[in-house]
């Protein structure tokens, strides 16, 4: 008996040290992947298909086409979802006049709608998915012809509605923001203009997720893929001052700007919770001579990336409908896989509930360790009341992914026994009781959320 006694003396302080270590995951992740239709969302494409065009230089006061008729049909869909969940939803629109730019050279009203779940915490700190409601055919300038724009990117706003529909059934400290974007391919003037009334609100959006085009699974190049998509983030930080360029070029963190690990964020939640889905992170803003809506949040210093399907067809983009040689072009709904779609907009969905529910990432970031064996990582410590503490990570210079972690419970600084600053990238997260985790952010200004 008094061995035993003495044996349970020793263990207890390990014992409780591990009950203390949040769970690995968070069941109602699993809950809100598997609640996404696919008939919903083809529901709703098929609608704004319907409109005929949603060109942003067509018609503003048309019931039934043209991007008038789409932007207040998509509203009405925000309001809709809102009144299902007692009001839950703020649903704006946020616009502003452009003209005098190639695209648009006469003065048209720029329209985006917004729809806001606030926080019951921390309401300016937010996660933000958008997908675009214009349409064109060959000529970007063509305002009148048909131009479905079923995939690019009727797809991405089905996407934005769907997680909105799913997400309003739960309650999340931070606020979620789902985005319907005008003027993509006018100049992404409806990024521009979200980007800047968020800067005036005082919006800490510590995530810009955008959907464009997640709907085609065969490839120009003849690859046919229903499980890959590609999430494209940029390296270096667009906001970079020439003095912190100069630390990164000796520290590093040209790989870990705030948008590249929220893409390894996506890409870790995505194998934990949605096997199905592998993520393809590519390093780069985006494709070659081509932009899209995150863009302009990036341009504006918030982490942003893009969502995208791994193998485009470009017949099915930026066409006029029609069929030569027998080949058939035009973005129709036939090209759209909506079983695939539904997979990437269950991703937004738990990452924007796992980015909510998880406390404020880590600020003021530290490392040492020179000439040291060991490695010392400090930061602020947060006062969410989901924060339960902080998990550090560590990877090999060339490793694309974080590789290893550590969880080190509710302080300010670690230090890694052994592990030599030299050798590896390092970073921290911040970890509620739950097992949600934030981001995580490097040291210094070139990881800074």
């Amino acid at each position: 008996m008094i061995k035993k006694t003495l044996l349970a003396a020793t263990l207890l302080p390990f014992l409780a040290q591990a009950q203390t270590v949040p769970p690995a995951e968070k069941p109602e992740l699993y809950d809100i992947g598997a609640a996404m239709s696919a008939e919903r969302m083809k529901a709703d494409v098929t609608k704004l298909v319907s409109f005929g065009t949603r060109h942003t230089l067509s018609s503003q006061t048309s019931k039934t086409r043209g991007i008038g008729a789409a932007t207040d049909w998509i509203e009405a869909q925000f309001k809709a979802i809102s009144k299902e969940c007692g009001g839950c939803l703020e649903v704006i629109r946020v616009s502003d006049t452009v003209s005098g730019e190639k695209r648009i050279p006469n003065p048209t009203l720029i329209t985006n709608v917004i729809a806001i779940k606030w926080g019951s915490e921390d309401k300016k700190r937010m996660a933000l998915l958008s997908g675009d409601i214009d349409s064109r055919v060959t000529d970007v300038m063509n305002a009148t012809a048909d131009a479905p724009g079923a995939n690019d990117n009727a797809s991405g706003i089905a996407a934005t509605l769907e997680s909105a529909r799913v997400l309003t059934k739960y309650d999340f400290p931070g606020t979620i923001v789902f985005s319907a974007l005008s003027a993509e391919e006018q100049g992404l003037f409806g990024g521009k203009i979200l980007a800047k009334y968020a800067r005036e609100q005082g919006w800490n959006i510590d995530a810009v997720i955008n959907n464009d085009m997640i709907g085609n699974t065969e490839g120009i190049d003849g690859i046919k893929d229903n499980h890959t998509v590609r999430v494209f983030s940029e390296g270096t930080r667009a906001v970079e001052t020439a003095t912190e360029a100069r630390t990164r070029r000796f520290t590093g963190g040209e790989l870990d700007s705030p948008s590249r690990n929220l893409g390894r964020y996506i890409k870790a939640l995505a194998h934990q919770y949605l096997p199905m889905l592998d993520v393809m992170m590519v390093y780069r803003l985006d494709r070659f001579g081509r932009g899209g809506h995150h863009s302009p949040f990036n341009d504006a210093g918030y982490p942003g990336v893009r969502l995208m399907e791994t193998h485009e067809n470009y017949n099915r983009q930026h066409q006029d409908l029609r069929t030569e040689n027998g080949v058939a072009y035009g973005d129709v709904l036939t090209g759209v896989d909506f079983d695939y779609a539904r997979k990437v907009a269950a991703l937004d969905a738990i990452t924007l509930a796992s980015m909510a529910w998880a406390p404020t990432a880590p600020a003021g970031v530290t490392i040492k360790g020179a000439v040291s064996p060991d490695t010392t990582l400090s930061w602020q410590a947060g006062k969410d009341k989901q924060l339960a503490g902080y998990k550090v990570y560590w990877r090999l210079t060339t490793e694309p992914t974080w590789t290893h972690s550590r969880y080190v419970g509710n302080t300010d600084s670690y230090t890694l026994k052994g592990v030599v600053i030299d050798n590896y990238f390092f970073g921290v997260a911040a970890v509620a009781k739950d097992g949600t985790e934030s981001p995580v952010v490097f040291p210094g200004a070139a990881g800074a959320f």
